[in-house]
């Protein structure tokens, strides 16, 4: 059941954290998980990817080499990112952000930043609106148990907005 995922975006905008997030539920859940990150000088703006594997077996090489899925939170995310994706893989793009899609023949548009300001209040929480969306779509970990792994990692008074965030991006797929 190996399932490589890669997010990618620019620094700033959480997907090193979406993914350790995920990689947390996994685990949690007694399946096997490795996370690994790469990112620009810059601490904001510069390229950013963090990818993750998830199997039921032991993970002996902990470097995405074809990925199942990839999100792209920015266009040169996009551009840079997705050349590897597993033919029958999904590309999962942030509609705004994204304006030019890559030709794949499986793309799932969700505007994931524009729903974390207009239901959240703040485009900060993208990240988890993205997370909400990606567990829905691949069905790797149960939504509770990502509820739970989000509320150990983010600030405390910051955790009914996460959950929230992680419902608007489950509920996203639903609407695609």
């Amino acid at each position: 059941m190996r399932k490589q995922l890669r997010l990618s975006g620019s620094g700033g905008q959480g997907v090193i954290t979406a993914a350790i997030i995920f990689a947390e539920a996994a685990v949690a859940e007694g399946k096997e998980a490795v996370q690994s990150q790469s990112y620009g000088p810059e601490a904001r703006g510069g390229a950013s990817k963090s990818e993750v594997i998830i199997d039921d077996n032991p993970i002996y090489h902990p470097h995405v080499e074809c990925p199942d899925l990839v999100l792209a939170m920015t266009q040169k995310a996009a551009d840079k990112y997705y050349t590897d994706l597993n033919p029958e893989g999904i590309l999962v793009l942030d509609t705004d952000l994204v304006p030019e899609p890559p030709d794949f023949p499986n793309i799932l548009r969700i505007p994931i930043t524009k729903l974390a300001v207009e239901e959240i209040g703040k485009s900060l929480f993208a990240n988890i609106v993205a997370l909400g969306a990606l567990v829905h779509i691949t069905g790797l970990v149960d939504f509770e148990t990502i509820k739970t792994a989000v509320s150990h990692r983010v600030p405390p008074h910051t955790i009914e907005q996460n959950i929230h965030a992680l419902q608007v991006g489950w509920d996203a797929v639903s609407d695609n």
